[in-house]
């Protein structure tokens, strides 16, 4: 095969990892082929040329956006504009919906070969957008089964990849209890001692509106149970300022550690995870590992989304078990009162655990596929099929 030319957006810290790990695997397949777009620098360190730093897409909810909206169409206009003057042999949109499947439905119009990986929660609400999504993509790539079933049963082209987090973690359980181990030795617990892991997510708004009852929740823990022990991961810089300032606030005597990133040590560690709804929750299903999913949304937001949403679970978990696993928590139940009884259930009850598990292996062994070979296999056959084509067609 000849020099290829991907363009890929992605917008999100997930999809940096996404990214990285795809464009290492199309390189095993492929050497002589270069990546632009955006992206962030995971994928940069793989050769990825970045048009724009990918922090300026990271944006959540409907209202927030528009507080950065000429930024983002100005953005999406210029890489229309690049990618329709000096068309790549295939453009990836990599999560981001809203702004990655416009810049597709564009390329396609004008004969680019595209495709999305990471399906948007079309099957879950604003439905209608599967009609979009037919005329953007030659291909969808789902990391979720339930997904690909949605797309089949709507004639979208889709492949259930898998997911690459199920790749990396193990499915032996004394592996996992080997990494619980080493991870307690690193911060500085005891074997004997009961962690609690508080993750409040990776975004400016997430840990704004949850860090601050994760540690009152921490608190009101500790008046129940005085030798509980508690840690909290940073996922950047930025998050670590705002985390120092909340527990000034809100933490002041408690027994929570603080630390720089290392969310997966910091869940390793845990017996117990308290965390905002997201990719991570995948994470904890993967170690194993018994949670409590929280999350709070601007009310606007949460109005909107509560009327549109189809599905009966947000949290990950529960999702791909089809059944309510762990407990999720919304809005105004953010509090001490509801998630503090849920976390010491979690940890009081070993025949509920032993079930979990089992739940959560069975999970995991569906989505360990190999996933970034599996992807990077589609995307390099689908622009083998096109090139045979307009072969052809000479």
């Amino acid at each position: 095969m000849a020099t290829l030319r991907i363009g890929i957006v992605a917008g999100e810290a997930s999809g940096d990892i996404l990214g990285a790990d795809l464009i290492r695997a199309i390189k095993e397949r492929h050497g002589d082929v270069s990546f632009e777009g955006v992206g962030g620098p995971l994928m940069i360190a793989q050769g990825f040329n970045s048009h724009w730093p990918m922090e300026r897409l990271s944006v959540m909810g409907f209202v927030e956006p528009l507080k950065r909206l000429p930024e983002l169409l100005r953005m999406r206009a210029s890489l229309k504009h690049y990618f329709t003057e000096n068309p790549p042999d295939l453009f990836l949109g990599i999560d981001s919906p809203d702004f990655t499947l416009n810049i597709e439905l564009a390329l396609r119009k004008v004969g680019v070969l595209t495709a999305h990986y990471v399906s948007p929660s079309v099957w879950a609400w604003r439905q209608g957008r599967i009609k979009k999504i037919a005329k953007a993509v030659d291909r969808m790539l789902t990391l979720l089964p339930f997904e690909a079933a949605f797309y089949h049963q709507h004639n979208v082209p889709v492949t259930f990849v898998g997911h690459p987090l199920a790749d990396r973690f193990s499915l032996v359980t004394e592996e996992l209890e080997q990494q619980k181990a080493q991870a307690r030795k690193e911060f500085g617990f005891a074997d004997t001692d009961t962690v609690v892991a508080l993750l409040p997510g990776s975004r400016g708004g997430e840990v704004r509106k949850l860090a601050g009852p994760f540690i009152e929740t921490a608190r009101w823990c500790l008046h129940q149970r005085k030798a509980l022990k508690f840690i909290v991961p940073a996922a950047n810089p930025e998050r670590k300022i705002e985390l120092q300032a909340l527990l000034k606030e809100y933490g002041v005597g408690l027994p929570i550690t603080l630390v720089d990133g290392q969310s997966q040590s910091a869940m390793a560690a845990a017996d117990v995870v308290l965390m905002a709804s997201g990719t991570t929750t995948l994470e904890a299903l993967l170690m194993k590992k018994p949670m409590v999913v929280a999350y709070r949304l601007a009310g606007l937001t949460f109005a909107i989304m509560s009327r549109l949403l189809k599905s009966r679970y947000f949290s990950l978990p529960n999702l791909l078990a089809g059944e309510e696993l762990v407990p999720e928590v919304l809005q105004d139940d953010v509090r001490p009162e509801m998630l503090g009884p849920l976390i010491l259930e979690r940890l009081d009850d070993a025949e509920k655990h032993h079930v979990l598990v089992r739940r959560f292996t069975d999970i995991h062994e569906q989505l360990r596929l190999n996933a970034s070979a599996t992807a990077a296999e589609v995307l390099l056959k689908m622009i083998v099929s096109r090139v045979t084509l307009l072969s052809q067609e000479k």
